[in-house]
């Protein structure tokens, strides 16, 4: 694919195949990502790939400790909760799933379930659990690289044919990740990203989240005004 065709094309994904995912792809993808902008080059990031057995155990007991009531354990900052137009665009793609998936506002068993399918991490073959270097804790540079790094993940996975989407509802609870994962102590848990080949007759699948535009977004400073 082209640059544009991966940027453009690109979906979130949450629905996908039972199929398994070779792990020469896999190193393929993260190798690639791996080029991401790093600040001064300390490439704080580090990858957690699970598949089969290990994975259900971590959605088995995220959809416990969920319907449990166990409070959330997730180790980056989640901060507050989403206000203004930020909490509009949040609800815009809600908006956009649930109706792609037929979900109604009072059908509260299938928000339900749609929730669930986050903890399970969309029932992907393969998640990739984003960790980054302990001793860096508190460094705003060091969640920036993650970001860096996730997005060149995912966009490297969709140039291959693999769908993807970053989320927080895999890994909100840490003690089972961890414990699954084997993720080291000096490791802190960032994001996890579902990864697959796309099922194209999921609808959610077909959902183009919307965009600000340019114009929105930036100020031009210096230019002249027709350039």
């Amino acid at each position: 694919m082209q640059y544009d065709d991966v940027v453009l094309g690109r979906r979130s994904i949450r629905g996908y195949l039972n199929k398994p995912v070779p792990k020469a792809l896999i190193r393929e993808v993260i190798e690639l990502a791996m080029r991401a902008p790093s600040s001064m080059n300390t490439q704080p990031w580090n990858f957690y790939v699970l598949t089969g057995e290990p994975l259900d155990r971590i959605r088995a007991g995220n959809t416990e400790r969920n319907l449990a009531g166990v409070p959330h354990s997730r180790e980056f900052r989640i901060g507050q909760a989403f206000a203004g137009k930020h909490r509009e665009r949040q609800i815009g793609v809600a908006k956009q799933l649930f109706a792609a998936m037929g979900i109604a506002r009072e059908d509260k068993a299938g928000r339900q379930d749609w929730v669930l399918r986050g903890f399970r991490q969309f029932d992907a073959p393969v998640c990739i659990i984003v960790t980054y270097d302990k001793d860096l804790h508190g460094s705003d540079d060091t969640p920036f690289d993650c970001g860096a790094v996730a997005t060149a993940l995912v966009n490297a996975a969709w140039s291959r044919g693999l769908g993807a989407v970053i989320n927080s509802q895999g890994i909100m609870q840490s003690p089972v990740v961890r414990e699954h994962a084997g993720i080291a102590d000096d490791q802190v848990i960032m994001k996890s990203i579902a990864l697959g080949w796309p099922d194209e007759t999921f609808p959610a699948n077909a959902v183009v989240s919307e965009r600000k535009s340019v114009d929105e977004a930036t100020v031009f400073v210096g230019f002249d005004e027709e350039a």
